[in-house]
């Protein structure tokens, strides 16, 4: 597991030792008992999770475990012990922390980064007074062990710029997506981001769809 505690914020990656924290899908309203034991076991505080359907929706949280299992793929609030998380296995968990008392967790994948999900979160973040805002990006999959079909690429390329192309270790187009998460918070004026620099497709110690085809997930936690 990764921490980082930024100001009054404390954020966790969980990776496998820590257990499959998914909850079966997005159609999927309930968290089974063996799962909510594992959450808790990471953070024993009411999780605010939400069913990810690589969209820009953001939730906001008004209390402890408000809005849990909303469908969305980012959630923010400036509730103490308010617990937000987002589930990935390969797509790019991110959180965000202002120093003026709110916090925000963001499932960025590449369909989620071109419908704006990054924007959303860090402008809902804004409404709730963050006039800076700090973020760390979590283990997601890298360009080395990412083939991109070329039409989505150009797709991403067009929008975020070139930085967002790369090449795998085969030499094959590839999307750097830590890189097109990068630009995306640069444009509203994020720029401190820590990134915590691990592929979850080149190690063992994570859950990858796109290596492994495995449906389990860990999960991003933000909390102050």
């Amino acid at each position: 597991m990764i921490s980082r505690s930024v100001g009054a914020a404390t954020v966790l990656f969980t990776g496998r030792a820590e257990g499959d924290l998914g909850h079966g899908g997005a159609f999927v309203a309930e968290v089974r008992e063996d799962v909510a034991g594992r959450r808790r076991a990471v953070v024993d505080l009411p999780w605010t999770w939400v069913r990810q359907v690589h969209g820009d929706e953001v939730v906001r949280v008004d209390e402890p475990g408000g809005r849990a299992g909303t469908t969305a793929d980012a959630a923010v609030t400036d509730q103490p012990g308010a617990a937000l998380a987002v589930l990935t296995a390969d797509c790019a968990p991110v959180a965000l922390v202002s120093p003026q008392g709110s916090v925000g967790v963001v499932h960025a994948g590449w369909a989620g980064l071109l419908a704006g999900v990054v924007t959303a979160a860090v402008k809902e973040l804004r409404d709730l007074g963050a006039s800076d805002i700090a973020a760390v990006l979590g283990p997601c999959i890298h360009p080395e062990c990412y083939e991109f079909g070329l039409d989505n690429l150009v797709d991403v390329t067009d929008r975020f710029g070139p930085s967002a192309a790369s090449r795998t270790a085969a030499g094959s187009p590839a999307l750097d997506l830590p890189a097109a998460v990068k630009v995306a918070l640069a444009e509203h004026d994020v720029h401190e981001v820590d990134d915590v620099d691990v592929c979850t497709a080149c190690s063992l110690g994570y859950y990858s769809w796109r290596a492994r085809r495995e449906t389990e997930r860990q999960a991003a936690v933000v909390w102050q």
